[in-house]
């Protein structure tokens, strides 16, 4: 799917970027684990690894990204700015609490009051504006320009796609086998940060839902589009346009972009639920809803790593929330 070769353009985070994004911010993350399933784990062809990243703090690898953009910003007293109604403002507002930094987080009033309370608990000032995540959004980069406290966006950064990286770096080390890495996305930060680590020496798949088809239709445009978004896992994988530096990295380290179905998606997380025990928001379960769909089937010696990015998400169910509450994502 690259339509640009490596040499043609520079790219705005490398694997250079990643790797010292991981000396930065280990002190701060955990070293999530990985986990090596028998032939036919969870009903699919190929060898899967597993990479728990929903073990992270926050429960997703935002904080990853969240750490190296406020480690590398000149931060005065004026703290720290975000807009998020998810998982994004979780990973801001505790990153900038363990590291001293005051913290505001816009969120807009459609976003579920538990999210909101966890937000709060992380010690950020937590704004609530009327409307949606554009308003929100909006209200946050005034504040900005206002007061000179550092905004951080929640996936079009070079210091949070270089951060989202790391998890890549970290994987490579604990199964360094791997033929194929299978990533969800959003609004393609943790695949640009995946695929620039990899550089193209192992096969990098994104997958999206085919109601939020995000990075798959800016590449066959050949530029970030704006596109409708719904469905099951839309309150992490929602982006209704690519970043343009996750998109860059895509159309060069990128192999494809796979579309799967939110009965698929349901799917997966049953399976893992019921075969691994392991609890993933819908989200992230994309990457096994692939090989369950058959998007992306694995040749029979294949070895795989699907990543768990996050486990935000009610054991109970889907939450209902406004679609619209919640652009902030991966």
């Amino acid at each position: 799917m690259s339509t640009l070769s490596p040499g043609e353009r520079p790219l705005d985070v490398t694997r250079f970027d990643v790797e010292t994004a991981t000396e930065r911010i280990a002190p701060h993350v955990r070293r999530t684990p990985v986990l090596d399933l028998e032939p036919g784990a969870l009903g699919v062809p190929g060898r899967l690894t597993l990479k728990l990243e929903l073990h992270q703090h926050t429960g997703s690898f935002k904080p990853r990204g969240a750490f190296n953009r406020i480690l590398t910003a000149d931060i005065d007293a004026s703290g720290v700015l975000a807009a998020s109604g998810g998982n994004f403002g979780l990973a801001v507002a505790y990153a900038a609490g363990r590291l001293g930094h005051p913290a505001e987080i816009f969120v807009p009033a459609t976003s579920p009051a538990v999210k909101i309370d966890r937000i709060r608990g992380y010690g950020a000032t937590v704004h609530v504006v009327d409307g949606y995540y554009a308003e929100a959004y909006a209200a946050c980069e005034e504040r900005a320009w206002r007061t000179g406290a550092a905004f951080l966006h929640p996936y079009d950064q070079p210091a949070v796609v270089a951060g989202q990286g790391t998890l890549a770096r970290e994987l490579e080390e604990q199964a360094p086998a791997l033929d194929t890495v299978v990533v969800a996305v959003g609004g393609g930060g943790l695949i640009g940060g995946v695929a620039a680590w990899y550089a193209s020496t192992t096969k990098v798949v994104g997958v999206e839902p085919a109601s939020c088809p995000t990075l798959h239709a800016a590449l066959a445009a050949s530029e970030p589009v704006d596109v409708e978004v719904g469905g099951l896992a839309a309150d992490a994988l929602g982006a209704r346009r690519a970043g343009a530096i996750g998109f860059s990295i895509a159309q060069v380290h990128v192999d494809r972009v796979v579309l799967v179905s939110d009965d698929a998606i349901a799917e997966a997380r049953r399976r893992l639920w019921d075969d691994v025990k392991v609890m993933a928001e819908p989200g992230a379960a994309a990457p096994l809803a692939a090989l369950i769909a058959g998007a992306y089937v694995p040749a029979p010696d294949e070895r795989v790593g699907l990543v768990v990015c996050g486990g935000n998400a009610d054991p109970a169910g889907m939450e209902r929330v406004d679609l619209r509450a919640l652009d902030d994502t991966d």
